[in-house]
């Protein structure tokens, strides 16, 4: 069992930046893939970013290619999402979520377990 604990959302103007973070516990943390999602009101959950095991390889949806950049820290439990240029359509909560393998991974049904989220706010 893994659990994990989202943080840093919060109230940004348009173009301004943030950064989440997502703690694990539980388990070997290098042992997992991690990717990040985001659900707006009346929206479905969609993927944002993955990053595999190791750090050495991500993926980014088309939306926020070159503004935010998935990272993680082995040592500390931890995986970053540093969101730059923001625009009001960023608005959302913003989940992490794990699951055992070495690749990254995209769809969310490839993933086992789950953070509780992060409201994200950009205003104009």
């Amino acid at each position: 069992q893994v659990q994990l604990v989202e943080s840093g959302g919060g109230l940004v103007q348009a173009g301004g930046s943030l950064r989440l973070s997502c703690a694990a516990s539980g388990r070997t943390f290098s042992n997992y893939g991690m990717g990040w999602f985001r659900q707006a009101p009346g929206k479905e959950r969609e993927f944002v970013a993955a990053i595999t095991w190791s750090g050495a390889r991500t993926y980014y949806s088309d939306s926020v290619k070159g503004r935010f950049t998935i990272s993680r820290d082995n040592a500390k439990n931890t995986v970053y999402l540093q969101m730059n240029s923001l625009k009001p359509e960023d608005t959302a909560v913003y989940y992490c979520a794990a699951r055992t393998g070495l690749a990254y991974y995209i769809r969310k049904s490839d993933y086992e377990y789950w953070g509780q989220g992060t409201q994200v706010t950009v205003s104009s």
